[in-house]
């Protein structure tokens, strides 16, 4: 036993020199910053945001929302049981579903605007097919394997969906089988959100663990880890382009990760602010970045 103890002490040793060595080389190949690269760019005026429609429907606290491709109609899902599909130009209801269970957590438009899916505490990913015949919407699919909370849901395509759980996994779905075809398992805690990169093929995780990984739909692996959130991480987003993504924490902090550069790029965060971070999204551009915060603003 004696041994053994030996051996697993002298792998740690091992591995701890090994990850300061990758954190040297990382370093050296930091020339420079994001702030001394972006210090010619024009300075942007201040950001008025302004309340473009209030979409009124809903009983009870929304939990989530998603915008269709289309960049007109949305999905949201509300602890009131009901899963609304709206126009954001006319501020009309286009469908109000019934949900089984009540205790909803994330919702999803498909890009082809066909499909709408949501989960939750019921550990299921309920798939809602928008264009049947008969007029009203029903479960086209119900996907059933994680043992946690559903988390977070996206749509690759009608035929897959990547959900994410409190089971610590993610997992990628055949809609039409109605099974996982891979499992994502690296993180060691509860993983709270997920975002599918403009290519389809990797998407990043966020989790309980304070991490963000990446991961390859392809191959089913975890091909970087991103570590400096001091708490859990509660939001993730692509940048545009897909070169980068940013993130949102309870330690008050929102994070830009480069995917090339393999670090972290920028850190926001504000003295007068110290409560945690529950989503976040990019300006179409890139330029900004948007954080919904447990303070109940937007900044």
């Amino acid at each position: 036993m004696g041994d053994i103890a030996d051996r697993i002490a002298a792998a740690r040793k091992e591995a701890e020199a090994l990850k300061e060595k990758i954190k040297q080389k990382k370093d050296a190949l930091a020339d420079t910053t994001l702030k001394a690269v972006a210090a010619d760019q024009e300075k942007l005026t201040a950001v008025s945001m302004k309340v473009r429609r209030t979409l009124k429907g809903h009983l009870a606290k929304i939990y989530a929302m998603h915008w269709a491709c289309d960049k007109r109609h949305l999905v949201s899902a509300s602890q009131d049981g009901k899963l609304i599909v709206w126009d954001s130009f006319t501020t009309n209801k286009i469908h109000a579903i019934p949900l089984r269970s009540s205790w909803v957590m994330t919702c999803a438009y498909a890009p082809s605007g066909n499909y709408v899916a949501c989960g939750g505490l019921d550990n299921l990913c309920s798939i809602y097919n928008l264009k049947t015949k008969e007029g009203s919407v029903k479960v086209a699919r119900e996907l059933n394997a994680h043992t946690g909370y559903l988390s977070c849901c996206r749509f690759i395509s009608d035929r897959q969906i990547i959900t994410s759980s409190g089971d610590m996994s993610c997992m990628l779905w055949d809609i039409d089988a109605g099974v996982k075809t891979l499992e994502f398992t690296d993180h060691t805690g509860d993983v709270m959100s997920l975002s599918l990169s403009p290519d389809k093929n990797i998407f990043v995780s966020g989790a309980c663990d304070a991490t963000a990984k990446v991961w390859d739909i392809r191959s089913g692996r975890c091909v970087q880890t991103f570590t400096g959130h001091e708490s859990d991480i509660n939001a993730v987003q692509f940048f545009p382009d897909g070169q980068a993504f940013g993130s949102g924490s309870d330690d008050a902090s929102c994070r830009l990760f480069d995917l090339r550069a393999d670090r972290e790029l920028m850190q926001y965060t504000h003295d007068n602010i110290l409560c945690g971070i529950t989503s976040v999204a990019f300006s179409i551009s890139g330029r900004l970045l948007f954080a919904g915060y447990e303070d109940f603003n937007c900044n």
